[in-house]
């Protein structure tokens, strides 16, 4: 007979279907490809999408709900942040799986590293980030994490045979784990202080007054060094320019992208949800590595004459914009205000993440077999060769660098506007400064492509889906720019329900 305690923790399986089903999935793509000749390794690749679009199915049925639901012990939560933040992850690991197949398929790689291992290790910390997204407890969130981690670790490495590729793997496995170390360590210390996991009963003991605030605090200045690992913030990115130029493409873009958004969410949930009460301290970290990022980022990317390795120092200065919109959200602790930082910090995030998308993108569209287009060089005269590739990455670029009217510049703005509202005019300021010389670099690759002579002149050659979603990424850019405002509500109604809750 069924006891009212398991009625109610079988009903509560529904928040967790889009996680099982991805499980379930991704195990059972690892078996089928185990018996799929190369010649059918789209098969792979087919059911990979399918799992993405299964796992859309049910998170947004979760997220037209607008509820919020606990399960597990409150290890686990469904709230309308968690649903939106799935959705773009998903959106960007099938962006990403697309953009990728091309790639693969050139090398003839698509029976070897980049077969069915990349699509399930890409599917498992799909997996990770999701629980990263969902954890309402600090053991449920670094599982989560590590999940993520080892995933992406092995991504890294796929490339065995080539040094630079092994070299950048040992790198993020060491540097990961050290940052991972600091998290744990910070979260044994609010544990030993609060005698909590749970990050709800860890805010409430914390605001008591009962508890040291050292304690606290010093378990907050590690929690805080791990996240800023994960966002690759200065200083803690001395991961991020080797990793990304080491990596394969498509695993690069599988690390600057989707896990951008299961770090904020896990910032949202230790930091906002968790640890309100020491929103004073961590506003204060929050804001010297903002203004850090911002600095090297912006600066040291001036230098670079590698696309991806400019790309990396570019994401480390725009997560200095992210964390602004974070910080902006404790001042006075007013929950309308808090609500419309934070979602300027999320909309920032979502915006990043799919014009990060189209960029990697094309670097990947313009490699072959034996060339890979990430030098500045090589997109010299590319306006002769593809006007509308040309186009599409000078779109991309205008909008990183925060050019009206594309998306980015609504990204940056929101932001600002956060910002400014606390009346930190001289932090506006300088965020102003440092996007102006950061557009430097940008738009040096937009001249390289219109006004310099070609120095290749093969064929480009690209598949249709790979076409059309990158056709589909370019117009996005443009349209949530002119038209910002329906994702810019979709994520102001999701921190205000989330907050609210």
């Amino acid at each position: 007979m069924m006891t009212p305690e398991t009625t109610q923790q079988a009903a509560n399986m529904a928040p967790l279907y889009a996680e099982v089903f991805l499980l379930v999935a991704a195990s059972a793509i690892l078996l089928i490809d185990m018996f799929l000749a190369e010649s059918k390794r789209s098969v792979t690749y087919v059911l990979s999408l399918l799992t993405l679009a299964g796992c859309a199915f049910f998170s947004l049925a979760d997220y037209n709900t607008g509820a919020t639901v606990y399960t597990f012990s409150n290890m686990f939560v469904s709230d309308p942040m968690a649903n939106l933040l799935k959705l773009a992850s998903y959106g960007a690991v099938a962006v990403t799986l697309v953009y990728s197949r091309q790639y693969a398929h050139q090398r003839g790689m698509l029976g070897d590293s980049l077969g069915g291992e990349f699509y399930v290790l890409a599917l498992f910390a799909l997996l990770g980030q999701m629980v990263m997204i969902s954890g309402n407890n600090f053991l449920s969130i670094y599982l989560g994490l590590e999940l993520m981690s080892l995933s992406l670790y092995a991504l890294v490495a796929l490339r065995r045979d080539h040094s630079i590729s092994t070299e950048a793997a040992m790198k993020y496995f060491i540097l990961g784990a050290l940052a991972s170390g600091f998290l744990l360590y910070g979260i044994s210390m609010l544990y030993g202080a609060t005698g909590s996991l749970d990050v709800t009963e860890v805010a409430l003991k914390a605001a008591s007054g009962t508890i040291k605030p050292t304690i606290l605090v010093f378990g907050l200045v590690f929690v805080v060094a791990g996240l800023a690992f994960k966002l690759g913030a200065v200083p803690f990115h001395m991961w991020v320019p080797d990793v990304y130029q080491g990596s394969p493409t498509p695993v690069t873009l599988l690390l600057g992208a989707a896990p951008k958004l299961a770090t904020f969410a896990i910032c949202v949930r230790l930091l906002v949800e968790g640890m309100l009460p020491l929103a004073k301290d961590w506003q204060q970290m929050l804001m010297i590595l903002a203004v850090l990022s911002l600095a090297v980022g912006n600066l040291t990317a001036i230098a670079q004459t590698n696309l991806k390795r400019m790309l990396a120092y570019s994401t480390i200065a725009q997560m200095g914009f992210v964390l602004l919109g974070l910080m902006a959200g404790v001042v006075g602790l007013d929950k309308s205000n808090a609500a419309a930082a934070y979602s300027s910090a999320l909309y920032y995030s979502v915006v990043y993440v799919f014009t990060t998308l189209g960029t990697f993108g094309l670097i990947m569209v313009l490699s072959r077999q034996g060339f890979e287009a990430d030098e500045l060089a090589d997109f010299k005269g590319l306006s002769k060769r593809s006007p509308t590739y040309a186009l599409i990455m000078s779109l991309l670029m205008f909008s990183l660098a925060g050019v009206p009217p594309m998306v980015g510049f609504a990204a940056k703005f929101s932001v600002l506007q956060a910002v400014l509202s606390t009346g930190a005019t001289w932090l506006t300021v300088l965020a102003v400064m440092f996007s102006l010389i950061g557009a430097f670099y940008y738009l040096r690759v937009v001249k390289v492509m219109w006004f310099d002579e070609p120095t290749d002149t093969a064929p480009i050659s690209v598949f249709a889906d790979t076409k059309l979603v990158l056709g589909l990424n370019a117009v996005a850019v443009v349209a949530f720019g002119v038209i910002p405002g329906p994702l810019l509500n979709a994520c102001l109604t999701a921190m205000t329900k989330t907050l609210a809750s």
